[in-house]
């Protein structure tokens, strides 16, 4: 079989069978480390009667075709964005039946964006494992402000590229309201409407520049009658995508590869894959020799 086939057959096979387990339980490594041991002993054509060099690292084999790689999903990595999906869901959706059972089980945080974290006899399951994933989810995951009353002004990343209070600490630390929400802060007795943000204390002239900047940075901002709702920041399509999250959890890699040179779809799978072999210089002597 043509290496071009044996990358279809990893893609449509090994790497997707088990995307139903995948999206709902934590695949054990023993397991993973198993099935990419399948992959790359079949993509290498050697299979577990006969060993074969595998030329090129599997971490670059995994990675995207514009990276140097042959685009075949790593599954800790896509197991990772599958359950992540979850905690997008229980912030994106509701009324939903599995929603409400999670949230008898394991009540809520705060205005119900999240459930409280899973511990001792009722952390034994599968959602203890899902919420495993919560904090780079939630690194990705920023409010749209409607009414404003389940978003709180100070702590939750609704404005800027991050929150309030990690990007003007000083004037933070003079709030007289920290966990207040974006409702209570914004005052639709003021002329127009706008933000009344309620410090301690009255503010220094060395403190009026960042004073500034925070209503700068808050005058596009306004309450509507719509409910708050949740975006996501990774991919740039507001909601979740497990392609874009799956991105998001793969390492940094800053090579450029000649993708477009060597992956031409008039050229045969076979030869295109010898050439991006010899593009990382990893064919054998004899083909060297040939060449």
């Amino acid at each position: 079989m043509s290496k071009g086939g044996r990358i279809t057959l990893i893609k449509s096979t090994l790497a997707s069978i088990p995307i139903y387990q995948l999206s709902l339980f934590r695949m054990p490594k023993s397991v993973v480390k198993r099935i990419e041991k399948l992959q790359k002993d079949f993509l290498w054509g050697g299979g577990s009667l006969e060993r074969k060099i595998h030329l090129i690292n599997w971490e670059v084999v995994c990675t995207q075709k514009e990276k140097g790689g042959l685009g075949i999903w790593k599954i800790d990595l896509l197991n990772k964005a599958l359950l992540g999906k979850w905690i997008w869901r229980f912030a994106y959706e509701k009324d939903f039946f599995w929603k409400k059972v999670i949230e008898v089980k394991y009540d809520q945080e705060g205005f119900g964006w999240r459930t409280n974290e899973a511990r001792g006899i009722y952390g034994v399951g599968v959602w203890k494992e899902i919420l495993k994933e919560a904090s780079w989810c939630w690194d990705n995951i920023e409010f749209k402000v409607g009414r404003g009353t389940k978003v709180k002004f100070w702590i939750d990343h609704w404005c800027g590229n991050a929150t309030l209070s990690q990007i003007f600490p000083q004037i933070y630390a003079m709030a007289a309201l920290r966990n207040a929400t974006v409702y209570e802060v914004w005052d639709s007795s003021l002329g127009q409407d706008g933000w009344n943000l309620r410090l301690s204390r009255d503010f220094n002239d060395w403190e009026l520049d960042l004073i500034r900047e925070l209503l700068l940075l808050l005058r596009d901002f306004k309450i509507s009658s719509e409910d708050d709702s949740v975006l996501w920041k990774g991919g740039g399509h507001d909601t979740f995508r497990i392609r874009d999250a799956y991105n998001l959890l793969v390492a940094p890699n800053p090579i450029v590869f000649p993708k477009k040179r060597i992956w031409v779809d008039e050229v045969p799978t076979k030869v295109a894959f010898f050439v991006w072999e010899a593009t990382w210089e990893k064919i054998l002597t004899l083909d060297r020799l040939q060449k």
